[in-house]
C-alpha cells in the first residue's frame, strides 16, 4: 500500500480501533497521574516542565551540559529532572559519586540493563535468571589480562590482512566519508577478530550484508531503547530478527578462529538454553553491538581531529617512527610492524590523543535504578528518593568544567601528557580527582570491554598514520548529534570526507 505508515499499514476493524482507543486513553491518564507528582519532604529539588511525558527533554536534549550547568546553579549539586516518562535524580558534585556507586542493592545497575537488553536485544532470561547473569558478566573478564594478549595478537593479524589485501593496493588518492570508513574497517576488524573467519564461499557478500544490517540497526538503536514498542519500528524489529539468525548458536559454531571469550558465551549459553534457541543468537548482538557501537564514532572522532590537527598528526607519527626505531623494526611494502599490549600502552602521545577524544565526543551516564524507597546520604546532605526512580551521575560535565580542564572545548592531543608522561593529576575546587575522564562508566558498570576498544582504536590509527598519507577535505567544524544521550559516544551532526593513499616506499 503507497503511503502506508508502520500504524495504517495493515486496516484494523472496529473492536481492534476501539482497543486502541482504550489504550491511548489509559496512557493519557498515567501520564496525568505521572505529571502530578509533587515533592515530598527530603526530596531532591523537583523540576517536571509542563509538557506530558516530555517533560523536560526538549531542553535537555538541545543543550544537555547548560541545561544541567542552569539547573546546579538554581538547585545545588542534587535534583530531580522529569525527562521522558523518568524521574532521573542528578548527583552533579564528583566527589559525592563514591556514594551512589556504593550501594548496588539499592541502586540496581544490573535489572536497567537487563530491562536494555530485553528491549534492544531481546534477550529476555536476564530479567528473571540471576545464574546467567552472573556467568555472562564473569566472561567479560576474557577481555582483559592475558586473554586481552590473545585478542590482540588475533586483531594484528586481521588489521594485516585486511589492509594488505584490499587498503595498501590504493596507491592513488582515494576519497570517502570518514564515518564510514571508520565504521567498515571496525566492523571488519572487530568481528574477525571476536567471531573468527567466516568460511562460506560467498563470505564476502555474507559480512557485507551482516556490516549493512547492523549500521541499520544501530541507526533506530535510540528509539529502540525508548518506550516506544518495537512494534511499531517494524523495520527495526525485522532488522533486529534477521542479524540475530545470522549469529546463531549453529552459525557461530561454522565460523573459524572464534576467541575465547565467544567460545565461552557459546559454552554457557547452552547451559540456559536448547540448542536451537534463537535468544543465543540475541546475546551474540547485544555482544556484537557493545563491541562496536561506541568504537566506530570513537575512531572517527580520532581521525577527525587528527586530520584537523596537523600537529597533532605530526606528534603521533614521530612517536610512532620513535618506537620503530628503538625496537628495531622497519617501515615498508607490506605490514610488518607488531605491537605488544604493554608497548601500545608506552605510547603516551596516541593515549593522550584518544583521551582527549573520549572526554570531548562521551556522553556515557552512570546510571542505576532504585530498588526501594531509600536515603540517599551525600557528603553533607542525606536525600529521600523514591522506588522507580533514577539515580544518574553525568560525566560530561566533569570533562567540560573550565576549572578542570582549560579551555575544554579544545582539541589538545597533549592535554593529558606532563614532562613527557602521562598526567593524571587534575584538580576541582583545590582538590585532586579521583577519576577525571569517565567515558566508560564507573563502578559495577564500567565497560568490561574498554581497553580492548582503545587498543583497537590505537592499532588502527598506528596503521593509517604509518602506512598512508591522509587529508581532510571537508574543513567545516561539525558538531555532536546528541540523540545518543546516555548511550556513549556521539555521532557527529553532519558527514565530512576525506582522502587517502597508500605510502610509496621507493625512496
Amino acid at each position: 500500500m503507497q503511503g502506508a505508515t508502520t500504524l495504517d499499514a495493515a486496516s484494523p476493524g472496529p473492536l481492534a480501533l476501539l482497543g486502541l482507543l482504550f489504550a491511548a486513553t489509559l496512557l493519557l491518564s498515567a501520564l496525568f497521574l505521572l505529571t502530578r507528582r509533587t515533592r515530598r519532604p527530603r526530596e531532591p529539588p523537583l523540576i517536571k516542565g509542563w509538557l506530558p511525558y516530555l517533560g523536560m527533554a526538549l531542553k535537555f536534549f538541545k543543550d544537555p551540559l547548560t541545561f544541567l550547568k542552569t539547573l546546579q546553579r538554581q538547585h545545588g549539586d542534587t535534583f530531580t529532572v522529569f525527562l521522558v516518562g523518568k524521574y532521573i535524580t542528578f548527583v552533579l558534585n564528583p566527589f559525592q559519586y563514591q556514594y551512589v556507586t556504593k550501594n548496588p542493592k539499592q541502586l540496581s545497575f544490573q535489572k536497567f540493563s537487563s530491562r536494555l537488553s530485553a528491549k534492544a536485544f531481546s534477550v529476555k532470561k536476564l530479567l528473571t535468571d540471576d545464574d546467567l547473569n552472573e556467568d555472562v558478566h564473569r566472561a567479560y573478564l576474557l577481555l582483559q589480562g592475558k586473554p586481552l594478549d590473545a585478542l590482540l595478537e588475533t586483531m594484528i593479524q586481521e588489521v594485516k590482512e585486511l589492509f594488505e589485501s584490499q587498503l595498501l593496493k590504493i596507491t592513488d588518492w582515494n576519497t570517502e566519508r570518514i564515518f564510514a570508513f571508520c565504521g567498515s574497517l571496525v566492523f571488519e576488524i572487530t568481528f574477525a577478530t571476536l567471531y573468527g573467519k567466516i568460511l562460506a564461499g560467498n563470505k564476502k557478500q555474507i559480512i557485507s550484508e551482516l556490516r549493512d544490517d547492523f549500521f541499520k540497526f544501530d541507526d533506530m538503536f535510540p528509539y529502540l531503547v525508548s518506550d516506544i514498542p518495537i512494534q511499531l519500528l517494524r523495520n527495526e524489529e525485522s532488522m533486529q530478527k534477521k542479524i540475530i539468525k545470522c549469529l546463531t548458536s549453529e552459525k557461530v559454531a561454522q565460523m573459524q578462529g572464534q576467541s575465547k571469550i565467544v567460545q565461552e558465551r557459546q559454552d554457557l549459553l547452552k547451559r540456559y538454553y536448547r540448542h536451537d534457541d534463537p535468544e543465543i543468537g540475541a546475546h551474540h548482538l547485544g555482544f556484537l553491538w557493545a563491541s562496536l557501537a561506541n568504537t566506530i564514532p570513537a575512531m572517527f572522532w580520532a581521525m577527525y581531529y587528527i586530520l584537523r590537527h596537523p600537529e597533532a598528526m605530526e606528534a603521533l607519527r614521530d612517536e610512532i617512527d620513535s618506537f620503530l626505531q628503538s625496537t628495531g623494526q622497519k617501515k615498508g611494502p607490506g605490514i610488518s610492524v607488531h605491537f605488544t599490549r604493554e608497548q601500545l600502552d608506552s605510547l603516551v602521545c596516541l593515549e593522550s590523543t584518544i583521551l582527549e577524544v573520549l572526554r570531548l565526543c562521551s556522553y556515557s551516564s552512570i546510571i542505576r535504578e532504585v530498588q526501594e524507597d531509600m536515603n540517599l546520604s551525600l557528603e553533607s546532605k542525606s536525600f529521600s528518593l523514591r522506588k522507580g526512580d533514577f539515580v544518574a551521575l553525568f560525566p560530561p560535565l566533569i570533562h567540560n568544567d573550565p576549572e578542570i580542564f582549560d579551555a575544554p572545548k579544545e582539541f589538545r592531543f597533549d592535554r593529558f601528557i606532563e614532562d613527557g608522561k602521562k598526567k593524571s593529576t587534575f584538580f576541582k575546587g583545590g582538590k585532586r580527582l579521583k577519576t577525571y575522564v569517565m567515558p566508560f562508566g564507573l563502578g559495577t558498570s564500567k565497560c568490561p570491554g574498554r581497553y580492548f576498544a582503545v587498543n583497537e582504536m590505537k592499532l588502527l590509527l598506528i596503521m593509517l598514520l604509518t602506512y598512508f598519507d591522509l587529508e581532510i577535505i571537508d574543513r567545516k567544524p561539525i558538531g555532536l548529534n546528541h540523540s545518543r544521550m546516555f548511550l556513549g559516544i556521539q555521532h557527529p551532526d553532519s558527514a565530512v570526507s576525506f582522502r587517502y593513499k597508500a605510502k610509496s616506499w621507493r625512496s
